[in-house]
C-alpha cells in the first residue's frame, strides 16, 4: 500500500514544482527556483520509489496524466489560465485513463 502514498506524493511534489517553474520567471527569482529543484528532486525519488512495485508503465501514466489534471487546476487557479471546453474534455479523458488503468488493468500492481 506505501506504493500508492509515494505516487500520491510524487505527484503532488510535481505539481508544487511546475507551479513554482512559472513562478521562477525562467530560475531569475531565487524562493520559486529553490522549491523547483527541491520538489522535482522529492518527486523523482517517490515515483523511484513506487517503482519498486508498479510497472514503469503505469506509473508514469498515472504520475503524469494527473499530474497535467492538476496543473490545469493550479494554473487556472493561480495564473488565470482559461480552461475550454476541448481541454475540460480532455482531461476528462484523462482521468478516465488512469481510472481503466487502476480499476480493470492486471498490470498496475494490485
Amino acid at each position: 500500500m506505501n506504493h500508492w502514498v509515494y505516487l500520491i506524493i510524487a505527484i503532488v511534489s510535481e505539481v508544487i514544482a511546475t507551479s513554482a517553474l512559472k513562478a521562477s520567471t525562467g530560475f531569475t527569482k531565487p524562493l520559486p527556483s529553490v522549491v523547483v529543484i527541491v520538489d522535482y528532486l522529492v518527486s523523482f525519488y517517490f515515483l523511484s520509489l513506487t517503482l519498486k512495485t508498479i510497472p514503469v508503465g503505469i506509473a508514469y501514466a498515472i504520475w503524469s496524466g494527473v499530474g497535467v489534471v492538476l496543473i490545469s487546476v493550479v494554473a487556472w487557479l493561480l495564473y488565470g489560465q482559461k480552461l475550454d471546453l476541448p481541454a475540460l474534455i480532455g482531461m476528462g479523458l484523462i482521468i478516465s485513463g488512469v481510472m481503466v488503468i487502476n480499476l480493470f488493468s492486471n498490470t498496475a500492481g494490485h
